[in-house]
């Protein structure tokens, strides 16, 4: 009897105590691997997340050579810091939020085809309007506001850059050229009737209404004939024009925007886009009547007419229209992609 119980106590060890005891240990022991192996993994993860948001980050905080005409010289400045310069330089801040936006997503894609497409031999892009956008430091443009509005208007500013960080226009997965201007007068213009070349898909003729209202929109310029030939000799010595001859003054094309194309004086027929620039008109969308001793030009809207209005984005903003729509507006055949969707 004693050695069946003896039997019996060594037969339920083997068979049920001593398998629980094995697994116990096994699984304490693969605990311990994962335990181990988990940080490893963990830390791979993190490392390829951290990698992935420093490329993201590295693409979307781009710094830019900027060249400072008046000095020569040339700055590092980080592109959205120098976007909130060039919106408030170019762009009234009392304008609608969703047109600042607009003029924000336009001036970061023009200043990266500018990078592409460089134009300065040491820098990516200057502070000049004439030549690529006007910029302008925060101290310059907070003086020249109002004292009650500055930090409203800077902090308006502020926001329209970063509420469309990255954001840029593209064709065909390109920056593209993005022309702006203060005020079509009602209707843009092909970018070949102004600087000639085959011009861009995207840059077409549209309408835009509402205009009217800005100060931008008319001016006028009334010239005695003694100061029109004076300023015709500046580029054409030989001038001469016959004042009582009705066919001597006259305008002889228009372009497909009803912009001045080509315009007889005298002796020469000149482009309406140097007729612009001798007698200083803010734009080729102009009219000319003679009376007694003068000339006078009657003219629509502010600049050269190519790509985004600025008047027209704030009038479309306060229709209820958003930076997207404003954009897509003036631009043909685009997409707004992000910076870190380009190659």
């Amino acid at each position: 009897m004693k050695k069946f119980l003896i039997y019996l106590c060594l037969f339920i060890f083997i068979c049920f105590i001593l398998p629980a005891l094995l697994t116990k240990q096994d699984m304490k022991a693969n605990s311990s691997d994962i335990a181990k192996q988990a940080p490893i993994d963990m830390t791979n993860q993190e490392d390829k997340n951290n990698a992935e948001s420093k490329t993201d980050m590295d693409k979307n905080n781009t710094t830019i050579q900027l060249l400072h005409q008046k000095t020569g010289e040339i700055e590092e400045v980080e592109l959205e810091k120098y976007l909130c310069n060039v919106v408030s330089a170019e762009m009234p801040a009392s304008y609608e939020l969703e047109a600042l936006k607009a003029q924000a997503v336009v001036a970061r894609t023009y200043t990266l085809y500018k990078v592409k497409n460089k134009k300065h031999e040491n820098a990516d892009i200057c502070d000049t309007s004439t030549c690529c956008q006007a910029w302008v430091t925060k101290e310059e443009r907070l003086a020249r506001w109002e004292e009650n509005l500055r930090e409203s208007n800077w902090q308006k500013i502020e926001q329209c850059v970063n509420e469309t960080k990255g954001k840029i226009i593209t064709y065909q997965n390109e920056p593209i050229n993005a022309f702006f201007h203060a005020n079509s007068g009602g209707t843009t213009e092909l970018p070949v009737n102004v600087w000639g070349g085959s011009g861009f898909p995207y840059l077409q003729v549209v309408q835009t209404a509402g205009e009217e209202g800005y100060s931008q929109y008319a001016s006028e310029v009334e010239l005695s004939n003694e100061e029109l030939i004076e300023k015709l000799k500046t580029k054409y010595q030989d001038i001469q024009i016959n004042f009582q001859d009705p066919e001597d003054i006259k305008i002889l094309e228009h372009t497909d925007s009803n912009r001045v194309k080509t315009v007889k004086f005298g002796n020469h027929e000149i482009s309406g886009v140097e007729t612009r620039s001798i007698f200083g008109l803010k734009s080729t969308n102009f009219e000319m009547v003679k009376e007694a001793n003068k000339i006078k030009f009657t003219v629509k809207g502010y600049g050269h007419g190519v790509g985004m209005s600025q008047t027209g984005a704030d009038t479309m903003a306060k229709q209820g229209s958003n930076y997207e729509e404003i954009i897509n507006h003036f631009y043909i055949g685009i997409e707004i992609k992000g910076i870190n969707s380009l190659s």
